[in-house]
């Protein structure tokens, strides 16, 4: 999903960065979207909201994971391409 070209991912970044910074409601900004989830969660939950929280959190955790193993995958890389390096 990363994007390999460095000035692209830049200029991407840069034009978030005016967008929020010209956003005066950052909430409003993103209501919609807010709602559409917990819709979500709730649809997949069969209308229970305690259950949906948990889906929810539970969806959270999977994005906190996934993380976690990427970061941790892209360090052993470095590390491999460090050792390879060495004399």
């Amino acid at each position: 999903m990363g994007n390999s070209d460095p000035l692209l991912s830049l200029k991407k970044s840069r034009a978030a960065n005016i967008s929020w910074g010209r956003t005066l409601d950052r909430a409003a900004r993103t209501a919609n979207a807010r709602q559409a989830a917990d819709q979500r969660f709730l649809r997949e939950a069969g209308g229970d909201p305690k259950r949906a929280e948990s889906l929810r959190r539970a969806f959270y955790n999977e994005i906190t994971i996934r993380s976690l193993e990427a970061r941790a995958a892209k360090k052993a890389a470095r590390a491999a391409r460090g050792a390879a390096d060495a004399p």
